[in-house]
């Protein structure tokens, strides 16, 4: 059997139930079409508010998901029956090695479905119970800023234990919302592609040559059907490439790297469509943090 990663999702759970089905569908498909790109084999099942894959390499396939918009957040986790005992002993098992002498640790549990025990009083136990264990250890409680936190998460007759989160890019799934030509030009125009992106835009991309390696080893690994046009032959036919684009795709505007001294020019260049601009508050420096992160999750 592959390890198990549960993948957790947020802003498309606040959807109507029939949007949040039809979102939850791209999601699964987007996940399962990152996983093939990559070549990292896996299953995919899903409850209410929770995805999980199995893989027999989670490691990668953990890097994959860190890239799928709509994902939250990403932990491998270890499967057990919903029975106190049995989740006792497997926590504490799975916490020997993570707990060095003199460690605070924290118990944070969960529960969805009906138990005869409440969420306090199961922390309550598994605490107790890893403090009993390691005595030897002189581990201390700390529910504010422990140094290893033990996460078990009770959902009707399964529990999942687990350890750390990842990170994803959170947001929309992808082709939820549309489509949009965008101009990379630099970093702010990769970011600006990038957020819309995340709204969950399929965007077309206009790459002048000097931002080309900011598509090819980032922005591209986000979305495995990115369509990346030539490059204009020169920095003053962006624009016409931009519109051949919209027109051949009916896209439903266009995505510029522009600042708000610009925006009156490029709207009235761009009056018959709509115009994005998601970094023109951003300053340089903050357009430079935030691409690091995304380089970060682009792994």
């Amino acid at each position: 059997m592959g390890a198990l990663l549960l993948v957790r999702y947020g802003e498309l759970a606040l959807k109507s139930p029939p949007v949040r089905r039809e979102f939850e569908r791209s999601l699964r498909r987007n996940i399962l079409a990152q996983l093939l790109r990559d070549g990292v084999t896996g299953r995919l099942r899903a409850d209410r508010g929770h995805l999980y894959v199995e893989s027999d390499d989670p490691e990668r396939a953990l890097r994959v998901l860190r890239r799928v918009f709509g994902v939250t957040s990403v932990s491998e986790a270890h499967e057990v029956p919903t029975d106190r005992a049995t989740i006792r002993a497997r926590l504490l098992e799975l916490a020997s090695p993570r707990l060095p002498h003199g460690a605070s640790f924290a118990v944070r549990a969960r529960r969805t479905g009906q138990h005869p025990f409440t969420s306090q009083q199961l922390a309550a136990e598994l605490g107790e119970a890893v403090l009993e264990s390691f005595v030897d250890r002189a581990l201390t409680v700390d529910l504010e800023r422990p140094d290893v936190e033990l996460h078990v998460e009770v959902r009707a007759n399964r529990t999942y234990l687990y350890f750390d989160r990842a990170s994803g890019p959170g947001g929309l799934p992808l082709g939820v919302a549309g489509r949009l030509v965008a101009l990379v030009d630099g970093r702010r125009g990769a970011l600006g592609a990038f957020l819309m992106m995340k709204r969950g835009c399929r965007v077309s991309l206009v790459v002048l040559p000097d931002a080309e390696p900011l598509v090819d080893g980032t922005l591209a690994r986000f979305d495995p059907a990115v369509n990346v046009l030539p490059s204009p032959p020169d920095v003053g036919s962006w624009s016409s490439a931009i519109a051949t684009e919209a027109e051949r795709s009916h896209a439903d505007g266009v995505v510029l790297p522009i600042g708000v001294d610009d925006y009156a020019t490029a709207k009235a260049r761009w009056g018959d469509r709509v115009l994005f601009s998601p970094t023109v508050g951003l300053s340089d420096e903050e357009v430079s943090e935030r691409w690091r992160n995304v380089t970060a999750l682009a792994g």
